[in-house]
């Protein structure tokens, strides 16, 4: 009898990690926005905006998200609300969203 192969175990999807994003030359800085659910720190560069810190609230939690370098959200879910911070480099500026449910 000859052995059998062993069946090969699928990857799971990597995680991409981190985006690198240049955000130390030139741009407005440091900034601190509050909400109701927390508060996010992000640095304005040149070409993209960075987290520094996002602080939820007792009861919130975070999430962040940055789908280019140029944009970033910072989430804060709690019971029946949602503080949403989208920061952006061009211009530089950060709007926040609460929305309770």
């Amino acid at each position: 009898m000859s052995p059998t192969p062993a069946k090969a175990t699928p990857e799971p999807p990597r995680d991409p990690g981190p985006r690198n994003v240049d955000c130390e030359q030139g741009g407005a800085g440091l900034h601190t926005v509050p909400a109701q659910g927390g508060k996010a720190t992000v640095r304005y560069g040149g070409r993209g905006v960075c987290l520094i810190s996002a602080i939820p609230a007792r009861g919130f939690k975070a999430t962040t998200s940055q789908t280019a370098d140029h944009i970033l959200t910072v989430t804060f879910t709690g019971p029946g609300h949602e503080s949403v911070i989208t920061a952006t480099i061009n211009p530089a500026k950060a709007s926040v969203r609460e929305t309770s449910f």
